[in-house]
């Protein structure tokens, strides 16, 4: 699944009747035909969700190769899972929820494979240079490189709540732990972010 599927399938001289109806088709519905087997369905899901759900990837990982990997697989899951789909909550969290384990599983064994100082390349560097942060003179790059620094626990909820527009609950759901700690952690992580921030 690639660009190019993408293209293909946003374009209305693929497949003029069949495109239309699924563009129009609402996430539930899609994950209906995909259980079914429907691979339309399917490419239409991915083109709706794969941007969002890659840069969620990546920031999980902080590696472009992997999240591409991941992001197949997520896709791959859902093709094969698509029939135990509940509706307990909506498909995108469901969707959010599937690439956050698949990213933190593939951290475990990424930590588990690599050797500390290899481990250690990969963390931001906290200590900025605040010249260098002032030459550029751009906010939104200055919280980009703040939000690297936060801990991964308050970086996912930020990222989550503030970047994907989600809910407080559906944070808590993706991430499986409870609204009142999705709470804390925002609480901390702005209050670090405004530290961050403040001196530029």
């Amino acid at each position: 699944m690639n660009n190019m599927v993408c293209t293909r399938v946003g374009s209305a001289a693929a497949w003029p009747a069949q495109v239309a109806a699924r563009e129009t088709s609402s996430d539930d519905m899609l994950i209906k035909r995909i259980a079914g087997g429907d691979q339309l369905a399917m490419r239409t899901l991915f083109c709706r969700h794969r941007v969002a759900l890659y840069r969620w990837l990546l920031r999980l990982v902080g590696d472009e190769t992997l999240a591409e990997d991941l992001l197949s697989d997520v896709f791959l899951d859902v093709w094969r899972q698509a029939a135990s789909f509940e509706a307990r909550s909506s498909v995108s969290t469901w969707l959010l929820a599937i690439a956050r384990y698949k990213a933190l599983s593939a951290r475990r064994r990424r930590l588990d494979a690599e050797l500390d100082e290899t481990i250690a390349s990969t963390v931001a560097d906290t200590a900025d240079d605040p010249e260098v942060v002032l030459q550029k003179k751009d906010r939104s790059e200055l919280l980009r490189h703040s939000l690297e620094r936060l801990s991964p626990e308050h970086g996912e909820v930020i990222d989550l709540v503030y970047y994907h527009g989600r809910s407080v609950k559906d944070a808590a759901e993706i991430i499986g732990i409870s609204e009142a700690t999705v709470k804390t952690r925002m609480f901390y992580a702005r209050r670090k972010l405004a530290d961050l921030v403040a001196p530029a």
